[in-house]
């Protein structure tokens, strides 16, 4: 059962198609602005208690979406975001927002007939495929392995929430550039580098690259405090890692960036290993 999962996330790399330079066929655009966009999208998951799988879902639909298209201006950017939004938290949620809310939160800049005819657009520019293995999806299980101590429940969270929600920032500040397939590095950043390459059954010379690239981010990490577990209201102490919560994601990245900018790795992401360098 387990191989079944294994090769069905992996098949969902070659189906679900991804690309670091979708914002080049929007000239209008800066990077920035997706970056803008994500935050003020984080803020919105916290305000209504959603939880991280919902906001990295949405961020697939954006960024696929805007792989899609060509020319978007700026005016349609949080339109399009909070329709991501809108889809994804039906799909993961026991409770979405409704659209009346979500209208709500952009402050009159979408109206509630707008976003659901955006839905549309985006649901058949997406193919209707809307069930992508997220970076939050690799993470997880790639913890799940190096915690696991019962082998019998594999199914069942064996991690440290403390160490869950430090990983997950890292991803935060990560999600915010262009897109890169995070899903094996940031977890490295747990690890040792032994445990890394023994759990993911990759060489260490097919990630040695992304995780230099990935150094800037995680030492300004370190210089800021450490992310802690919080309390929500109608949520189970057993799911509050699992709420995305916002921080100044934005600040991080600037810091970040200056010190990749210092060192000799280039400032874009390094072609990811592909799907057959993964153990089948």
């Amino acid at each position: 059962m387990y191989k079944d999962v294994w090769r069905k996330m992996l098949s969902k790399e070659i189906k679900y198609k991804h690309s670091k330079s979708s914002l080049d066929k929007h000239p209008s655009l800066r990077p920035k602005m997706r970056a803008m966009l994500l935050d003020w999208l984080m803020e919105v998951c916290e305000s209504y208690t959603l939880h991280r799988q919902t906001f990295y879902l949405a961020q697939d639909f954006f960024d696929r979406y805007m792989l899609s298209q060509s020319d978007v201006q700026k005016d349609q950017l949080q339109l399009i975001g909070i329709t991501a939004l809108f889809i994804s938290s039906k799909i993961e949620e026991i409770y979405p927002p409704k659209i009346t809310e979500l209208a709500f939160v952009s402050d009159g800049a979408c109206l509630e007939e707008e976003i659901l005819q955006m839905e549309l657009i985006m649901l058949k520019a997406l193919n209707w495929d809307l069930c992508p293995e997220t970076v939050l999806s690799w993470m997880k299980l790639y913890i799940q392995i190096a915690s696991l101590y019962d082998v019998t429940n594999l199914l069942v969270p064996q991690f440290s929430q403390e160490t869950y929600i430090q990983i997950t920032q890292v991803l935060g500040t990560r999600s915010y550039g262009k897109h890169t397939f995070l899903k094996i590095t940031a977890s490295k950043f747990a690890l040792s580098g032994e445990v890394f390459v023994l759990h993911t059954g990759l060489k260490w010379e097919a990630i040695e690259t992304c995780v230099n690239w990935m150094a800037p981010f995680m030492e300004t990490m370190m210089c800021y405090e450490s992310a802690q577990l919080r309390e929500f209201g109608q949520v189970p102490s057993e799911d509050r890692h699992n709420i995305q919560t916002h921080v100044d994601y934005l600040c991080m990245l600037v810091n970040a960036q200056e010190k990749q900018s210092k060192s000799l790795e280039p400032l874009f992401p390094p072609t990811p290993p592909s799907s057959a360098e993964k153990p089948s």
